[in-house]
């Protein structure tokens, strides 16, 4: 029987890569999470019934300390992959203080990178990386000589990174730690980056979420905007569900030598592969397509990001053509996806959630 081991498995994102895996895999999953404030406790793995399957197996710990031996016993060293999920994630929160975005995204990854090191059959070391560490895809400055269209700068696999908050910056510091610890220790090593990731369960302060509940409310919107006020800024939005299969469909990959993923001069997997969505929406044309959904009024502002929210970007993008290149169609569209997961977030049973 497989092993995998899903750092964050309580968090958003990572649970649902505990549900996927559970439903297409026959894997024994293994889940470290420190129970932060974003983890809500076990309350996610509560509400998709993980306590009933023998196959989950789940231990408390900051993954930003070292591993006692005995929990390194309990765990085992026959790890087929490790997902490095677990991150501290909200950029407002990284500006305020940054020092635990550096103790988890940078110091907690070099201890996972230490655990990775033990493994005696790990096919693969996902490090689960963001689009903020290119910094922001915007068009230069028109009449230039490199003048292009916003919508034609999208940031391939290994372009150089240009980090404008903390929390882009740990995020970039944990993906060269991972390089380094596959270049130095031949640890195999997939990285991804992926978008702004939506869907059950989602913590309230995170946009879409956020959205709903003011526009059910009836309260204000801010949207983070250009200094004219005129543009909102955009994102390229996923579904969880949607990463976690992609995710899975390379670890497939990995596992039959025909995905077309590079193996590193030293023998074993190195790469990098985009993990983004099909459609670029901004955060205005977001809001109101919920509010549509809902069949509520949107009220909104508009309001310049650089004053409003220093060290935030008006538009991130990635080139997703490799993941496609690679074999992997979605499942869904964004509005699709978009209109689903609304639904279930405004039912009576799910509205604890925002």
């Amino acid at each position: 029987m497989n092993k995998v081991l899903i750092t964050g498995g309580c968090g958003f994102v990572g649970h649902h890569f505990v549900e996927h895996f559970l439903k297409y895999t026959d894997w024994d999953i293994y889940i470290i999470d420190k129970l932060s404030y974003s983890s809500f406790g076990f309350d996610r793995l509560r509400d998709i019934k993980v306590f009933d399957d023998s196959r989950v197996h789940i231990f408390a710990h900051d993954f930003v300390r070292p591993m006692g031996e005995g929990m390194v016993d309990e765990l085992g060293v026959d790890f087929k992959y490790i997902l490095h999920l677990g991150a501290e994630s909200h950029v407002d929160n990284s500006i305020v203080d940054p020092k635990p975005f550096v103790m988890s995204n940078v110091v907690g990854t070099m201890e996972m990178l230490q655990f990775a090191r033990k493994q005696k059959e790990l096919q693969a070391f996902v490090y689960f990386s963001t689009d903020e560490v290119f910094g922001p895809a915007n068009k230069t400055t028109p009449g230039t000589q490199h003048y292009v269209k916003d919508t034609d700068v999208k940031f391939k696999e290994w372009d150089r990174y240009n980090s404008t908050n903390p929390y882009s910056a740990a995020k970039a510091g944990g993906e060269e730690l991972a390089l380094a610890f596959s270049n130095t220790y031949k640890i195999p090593l997939l990285i991804t980056h992926t978008m702004n990731v939506f869907g059950e369960r989602q913590h309230p302060e995170k946009y879409i979420p956020m959205c709903v509940k003011k526009i059910l409310a009836g309260e204000e919107i801010t949207i983070h905007s250009n200094a004219e006020k005129t543009k909102a800024g955009s994102r390229f939005y996923i579904h969880a569900r949607d990463v976690a299969d992609a995710v899975l469909y390379l670890l497939n990959g990995t596992d039959n030598k025909v995905s077309g993923l590079t193996i590193a001069p030293n023998g074993v997997l190195r790469d990098k592969v985009n993990v983004c969505g099909l459609q670029e929406v901004d955060n205005l044309e977001l809001a109101q397509a919920i509010g549509y959904i809902l069949n509520k009024e949107v009220k909104y502002k508009m309001v310049d990001f650089h004053s409003s929210r220093p060290g935030h970007d008006l538009r991130y993008a990635l080139d997703g053509a490799k993941l496609q290149l690679l074999g992997y169609k979605y499942e869904k569209t964004f509005i699709e996806r978009l209109e689903k997961s609304i639904k279930w977030m405004v039912k009576e049973e799910h509205k604890r959630w925002l």
